[in-house]
């Protein structure tokens, strides 16, 4: 007589599709943006300063960045939807109960 666990099948879930997509070990659009932003920056003002300031700035905004993902990598999801919320939620039944 065959076992209750032979009938089962299994299927594989590679890692990739499971994992938040990250590059340099940070949020990949905000590593995007901040770049983007540096870029602006530098190629604006078109002086050595502000090249070197570009860089500075973005490296210390991507180490900050990656200090979050390390905490949580869907940190600014959670975020964006906290933000979303309202701050109070009336103690209604349905939405079409009268005031």
């Amino acid at each position: 007589m065959a076992e209750v666990g032979d009938n089962l099948e299994r299927a594989r879930i590679h890692r990739a599709l499971s994992r938040p997509t990250l590059l340099f070990g940070a949020d990949r659009e905000l590593v995007l943006f901040t770049g983007l932003l540096a870029v602006i920056l530098v190629f604006v003002v078109l002086t050595l300063v502000s090249a070197v300031l570009g860089a500075v700035l973005w490296i210390v905004i991507v180490g900050i960045l990656r200090m979050m993902a390390k905490a949580d990598p869907l940190l600014r999801h959670v975020y964006v939807r906290h933000i979303k919320y309202r701050s109070f939620y009336r103690p209604t039944s349905t939405p079409w109960r009268k005031y």
